[in-house]
């Protein structure tokens, strides 16, 4: 057996974003000179079944001998397919599909008996982007004709699959990773697997084209120097957030990530106004810090009426807890899961855009730059700027940049 060429074969339920791993790994891969190619089954069915039928949850019902014939078939091209690839220039072949059953990975491990097999499972659990996944494929022309059923037939196609899903365990070598977090939960690998450092590297690492990155624009608590809140944009916000839409006007944005905050959201929709399909997702994740018992005052205000609340943030910003609040310490594993909600869901997409506040864009700039804890709270952040990053394995790029 060669250990030159390698097949990945994905599996999980619908919605994990395999498709998404497996562009990720392929153009990983081709960058580093690797010829790889994806086989994916779904494709295959599209294209020589009608969109009415592959869109019906019955069609995935494990009581459909028919239907499940049509995919046991579409399974077998694209084995053959792959196989065909590794016999000639390609170095990797990407199967994508469900691979649901343990009975289909035995069919693999047969038919594709030339090279090492690595199985990834993605898994992911998290309602919220679960659901907000689906919002998205059912958008696709495949589910067009079921309108307000779509959803439905969607979650309905995931119990079908649900009720034949065998983790991986038996087969030889593999890895299981949280496809939210780009983490390993598990791995095997019984056989000498090429590019197996590499590979492993791509899958944990979060990477992002373009992120700008970009603090709300002026608010009625900004004027005051009063700090938390939820207050709205001023009228100088509102001329910030139509020079910020006006700049960004001719690239394309798919999604705007904001906090739950009117501010963020009030200065999203300026920029939403001026795009094709954009859609503004809030996460509570991206919420300013916690002031508690010091929301909505002035630091000056703090300074005389607590004066010990303030002496003791003073001496440690990044470490002390507003009492009943938090810090930018406690902010943190809140901060990083919105930003791995924000990136999994981006994933496919050239532009990715955050409008946060102060202290959280602090959190989100100190992921990319690795400064120290004690320089976190005092990273600038202005709001008539915004940050443009991008952070691959071959590029990283910070720039501050005006907008108006």
């Amino acid at each position: 057996m060669s250990d030159e060429k390698l097949y990945i074969v994905l599996m999980g339920l619908p919605a994990r974003g395999k498709s998404t791993l497996a562009g990720r790994l392929r153009d990983a891969f081709l960058k580093d000179g690797i010829p790889t190619r994806i086989f994916n089954n779904g494709k295959l069915r599209r294209t020589y079944l009608p969109l009415q039928e592959t869109a019906s949850s019955e069609f995935y019902s494990p009581e459909n001998s028919v239907a499940m014939a049509l995919r046991e078939r579409f399974a077998r091209i694209n084995m053959e397919r792959a196989k065909a690839y590794l016999r000639n220039s390609g170095l990797v072949a990407i199967l994508d599909a469900n691979n649901a059953r343990r009975k289909r990975r035995a069919i693999i491990e047969k038919q594709l008996d030339d090279h090492p097999i690595l199985y990834i499972e993605c898994i992911n659990d998290d309602e919220y982007i679960l659901n907000l996944i689906i919002q998205e494929k059912v958008k696709l022309p495949e589910f067009s004709h079921l309108k307000d059923k779509a959803v439905k037939e969607f979650l309905k196609r995931i119990d079908y699959y649900k009720m034949i899903y065998v983790p991986l365990k038996v087969e030889r070598n593999y890895l299981r990773i949280d496809s939210l977090q780009n983490m390993i939960i598990e791995e095997k690998h019984s056989d000498a697997i090429p590019f197996y450092d590499r590979l492993r590297d791509y899958l944990v690492t979060d990477e992002v084209k373009n992120l700008f990155l970009i603090r709300h624009t002026e608010t009625e608590d900004n004027v005051e120097n009063r700090i938390g809140g939820d207050s709205k944009i001023t009228a100088k916000g509102k001329m910030q957030a139509t020079a910020l839409g006006a700049f960004f006007k001719n690239k394309k944005i798919s999604y705007i990530f904001t906090s739950a905050k009117i501010r963020t959201i009030d200065t999203a929709r300026a920029i939403s106004a001026m795009q094709d399909d954009c859609r503004i997702i809030s996460l509570k994740e991206f919420d300013e810090i916690n002031a508690g018992i010091c929301e909505r005052m002035t630091y000056e205000e703090i300074e005389r009426k607590l004066p010990q609340v303030f002496k003791k943030r003073g001496a440690d910003k990044y470490h002390y807890v507003y009492p009943e609040g938090e810090s930018y310490e406690t902010m943190k594993h809140r901060i990083t899961q919105g930003i791995k909600k924000s990136f999994f869901l981006n994933q496919q997409a050239k532009n990715i855009m955050i409008v946060g506040h102060q202290a959280v864009n602090r959190m989100i700039l100190s992921l990319f730059l690795y400064r120290r804890e004690d320089d976190v709270p005092y990273i600038y952040v202005p709001q008539d700027r915004f940050y443009h990053i991008v952070s691959s394995h071959y590029k990283k790029l910070f720039e501050l940049k005006r907008y108006d």
